[in-house]
């Protein structure tokens, strides 16, 4: 079997669904010897990558959520000719003819909209916002089959699609870090300035991050208890609004906002940490609470049904949209003693393992295999 995958979202500039596709690549080599892959990439990876020999890499160095893709991507597929195209995001190619398999990993902008999530004049962001309902429509009713990473997303798919349940599997992703894997030196939290004792967020800062009502929380603590709260969060249009919030509230004093880092710092960053704060309003699996898990971080999260989902009674859960609620969990976290707090990370730490890039990738191949002998 021949199966094409769409890379051109590898790598770690790429948030999660980079990371996404640097372990299930990795990971489907690891597993499978058998099947024949061709890998789509753009420019920079095509040059720097080299996959085994059942891996076969193409270059097409167009970008995503372009009119151009839609017409030029068919003709690499039509060459390279698949038994299958896989999609690791909804952006599936409308003129294809091949059968694809597609991951949707959440429905957050068929719910998030207005002028406070685009930075685009409201005439081009309305026309955008039609193109990605129906490029996202196409994904979801031509596809053979539809990965999801959690039942909460299967459920709002089948509820706004009106699908059938059996066309959707859930395949949980897995823990990109190991407690083993080696540190970050402590020149790098010197270099940046690193403020002790701290919380951490890491993510980017859409509105649905709910960055703001975390610092709020944080702030109305300062007189009592001195904690700061540092953000990892790639730069963008909405990294920029929050720093403006930060600088006009005057909250620089206890907030510190980095861009992107390096893993094994980041590893550091999580393990040196008070605990790491998720304020999210929506999400469609919450990858990085599992990160801090692995370093023995204790976590706390907001108390919506896919954190329930994933991290079941591990974290400490609060209301996302009351910051007494954010501000009182933060609390409690700061008065847990050392034996409860170990006895926490430690039971946490087990729960996390259970969540494996190679159980993804196995459950995902599985799905390649069926999906073909379904056409």
């Amino acid at each position: 079997m021949k199966i094409l995958i769409d890379a051109r979202l590898y790598g770690l500039e790429n948030a999660g669904l980079g990371r996404y596709l640097i372990n299930l690549i990795s990971s489907l080599q690891k597993i499978d010897k058998r099947n024949e892959y061709v890998i789509i990439l753009r420019k920079k990876y095509f040059n720097e990558l080299n996959f085994d020999r059942n891996f076969k890499k193409v270059l097409f160095d167009v970008g995503h959520y372009s009119i151009a893709e839609q017409f030029k991507f068919p003709a690499v597929i039509k060459k390279e000719n698949p038994d299958l195209v896989y999609y690791p995001h909804f952006n599936v190619s409308v003129f294809c003819r091949k059968p694809f398999v597609v991951t949707i990993h959440d429905l957050l902008m068929h719910k998030q909209k207005g002028r406070e999530v685009t930075t685009l004049p409201i005439p081009i962001y309305f026309f955008k916002r039609l193109f990605y309902k129906f490029i996202f429509g196409v994904a979801v009713k031509k596809s053979i089959k539809i990965v999801v990473p959690s039942n909460y997303v299967k459920k709002e798919v089948i509820d706004y699609y009106h699908i059938t349940e059996e066309k959707i599997s859930v395949c949980y992703e897995g823990v990109s870090f190991n407690e083993e894997d080696e540190l970050g030196s402590d020149n790098f939290l010197k270099k940046n300035k690193i403020v002790f004792p701290y919380l951490l967020y890491v993510g980017n800062a859409y509105p649905h991050k709910n960055l703001k009502r975390a610092i709020d929380a944080i702030a109305s603590l300062q007189k009592e208890r001195k904690i700061n709260f540092l953000i990892v969060s790639a730069r963008s249009v909405f990294f920029e609004r929050l720093n403006k919030y930060i600088q006009n509230n005057n909250h620089s004093n206890f907030v510190k906002v980095l861009n992107f880092v390096p893993d094994k710092d980041l590893m550091t960053l999580y393990k040196k940490s008070k605990g790491f704060l998720y304020p999210s309003i929506s999400e469609g699996f919450g990858l990085q609470g599992l990160e801090a898990m692995i370093q023995k971080t204790p976590c706390l999260v907001s108390d919506i049904e896919v954190f329930k989902e994933i991290y079941k009674d591990n974290v400490i859960y609060f209301d996302p949209k009351d910051v007494k609620s954010i501000r009182s969990a933060i609390e409690r976290l700061l008065d847990l003693d050392q034996v409860k707090k170990v006895q926490m990370t430690s039971k946490a730490y087990e729960f996390a393992k259970n969540y494996s890039w190679d159980k993804m990738a196995r459950t995902i191949l599985k799905i390649y295999e069926d999906s073909v002998s379904l056409r």
